[in-house]
């Protein structure tokens, strides 16, 4: 999955664009999750975060794919908020969903 120094003189670059999409991969589940959960109680906040999130990514997975691993938190370090401010919304859908039904 990763290249070595030996095998190849472009590992580091080749590694770093691999660790950005598997990171990239990894956060799916909860952007998905916490979009859609969120957008129930929250529609027009969660679409705004959601467009936020996609565009941070972009520039997260860029910089990462400079080889300089540091290089991804220039813009991409945007995607941090805008996947908090989901989970605030998410959080929001099930606070009102338990004070509905205890209602």
């Amino acid at each position: 999955m990763y290249a070595t120094e030996a095998e190849n003189k472009d590992a580091k670059p080749f590694n770093c664009v691999q660790r950005g999409h598997q990171n990239s991969i990894e956060m799916m589940p909860l952007f998905f999750a916490t979009l859609l959960l969120g957008g129930l109680q929250h529609p027009v906040v969660a679409a705004a975060l959601g467009l936020l999130y996609t565009v941070a990514r972009f520039f997260y997975f860029k910089g990462y794919a400079t080889g300089v691993p540091e290089n991804r938190y220039k813009l991409g370090g945007l995607n941090f908020p805008a996947i908090m401010g989901l989970i605030i919304c998410t959080a929001s859908f099930g606070i009102n969903l338990v004070i509905r039904e205890a209602v």
